[in-house]
């Protein structure tokens, strides 16, 4: 048998259908079983590698250039308006301007929409960058790439992992973070919003949810689009019946929606009869949406499309392997927000994946668990 019984399978791992799918063993002790999960694997991954090579190949240009249509994996779109627009916001606030007039002033004199009020960023990021400057920002990206390190770190211990599995998770988690430390970038919500997500995954035990909660409520601050891992902790919370982190995660989501509520308010006090309005974000581009924000967001964006998205394939596989209370939400996060890619977001959205990056190819730690003892197991000459 390969990985734990289902009597060894952890009691706080979610017994859904979902996560069970996702979580149960994969291999089995009967040779012609592990032969039969052993091929259907490789037809997966020629499946993913003969529909990725049909895409256009990512173009040796930074991940995160934004502003530009992407028609497909690729394009080499012109350097960020979006990023622009920010830095412009936060400059404006340095010399003392209020948030709202600053940005509906910047998007309006670049042909940004102001429509509906959720096209103006929550003003979070661009207070705290005004506040703390360019090297109090850096020094904050740092900080924080450190605390998700070692958040990590204990955390793969506590779950199980071997001494390799976890150097080689943590190591992948830094890399998955490693944007932070480029200034270029600091502008943009989904780093700072992704980043924040690990850590408070990180930060997550049974009983110990406070520090998650309060890391989470920050990230929902930066992006609205962090409201769907809240609501995902919230369920995972409603499953374990620990009533006190749900309430945790439920505080967050009242105050969320009194706070977006104010603040489209105010940006509609600013907005004119002329402004524009922008394009909805219904997009059914399928899977190819799904491996374009990842890709695009992440280093991976170096790599041939081909390899690109078996990598993706295998981070995923290796997250299931691991079947942990932390690989759960880590899958379920993962590929929630990969469903939602297929058809919600424009092709110039596809930094939305930073949300969902920063922990993603860690799963790589684990594809041995995975790949060893089926490969063992198909070749045995009888059955055990």
């Amino acid at each position: 048998m390969i990985g734990p019984t289902n009597d060894q399978f952890p009691a706080s791992v979610p017994d859904i259908p979902v996560a069970r799918t996702l979580l149960l063993s994969v291999g089995v002790s009967r040779p012609a079983h592990a032969r039969f999960l052993l091929v259907g694997l490789a037809s997966l991954i020629l499946l993913v590698a003969a529909w990725s090579s049909s895409l256009r190949e990512i173009a040796p240009t930074p991940a995160i250039t934004l502003g530009a249509a992407q028609s497909t994996l690729n394009s080499q779109p012109d350097q960020s308006a979006d990023l622009r627009l920010y830095r412009s916001v936060v400059r404006r606030l340095q010399s003392g301007e209020n948030y709202y007039h600053a940005t509906t002033t910047e998007q309006r004199a670049r042909s940004f929409p102001l429509r509906p009020g959720i096209a103006v960023r929550p003003p979070t990021l661009a207070w705290l960058q005004a506040g703390l400057g360019n090297s109090g920002t850096m020094v904050a990206a740092i900080l924080l790439l450190v605390a998700i390190a070692a958040a990590w770190w204990q955390r793969f211990e506590d779950e199980g992992a071997s001494p390799s599995e976890r150097r080689v998770g943590t190591a992948l988690i830094v890399v998955g973070c490693s944007l932070l430390l480029n200034p270029d970038y600091h502008v943009l919500h989904e780093l700072w919003a992704g980043a924040l997500i690990a850590l408070s995954i990180g930060l997550q035990r049974p009983g110990q949810w406070l520090g998650a909660v309060v890391v989470g409520g920050l990230a929902l601050a930066v992006r609205e689009l962090v409201l769907p891992f809240i609501m995902l902790m919230a369920a995972l919370a409603l499953y374990r019946r620990d009533w006190q982190e749900l309430g945790g995660w439920s505080a967050i989501v009242i105050a969320f929606v009194a706070l977006l509520t104010w603040h489209v308010s105010v940006v509609s006090s600013y907005v004119l009869p002329e402004d524009m309005s922008g394009p909805g974000w219904l997009a059914l581009r399928g899977p190819a949406g799904w491996m374009t924000n990842i890709v695009l967001s992440s280093s991976l964006h170096m790599l041939p499309a081909v390899v690109s998205s078996v990598v993706v394939v295998f981070a995923l596989l290796g997250w299931a392997a691991f079947r942990s209370p932390a690989a759960v939400t880590v899958s379920l996060l993962s590929i929630g927000y990969g469903v939602a890619f297929m058809f919600a977001g424009r092709e110039d959205n596809f930094y939305w994946g930073m949300i969902v990056t920063p922990m993603l190819f860690a799963g790589i730690a684990f594809v041995p668990r995975l790949l060893a003892p089926l490969w063992n197991n198909a070749l045995r000459s009888t059955p055990v």
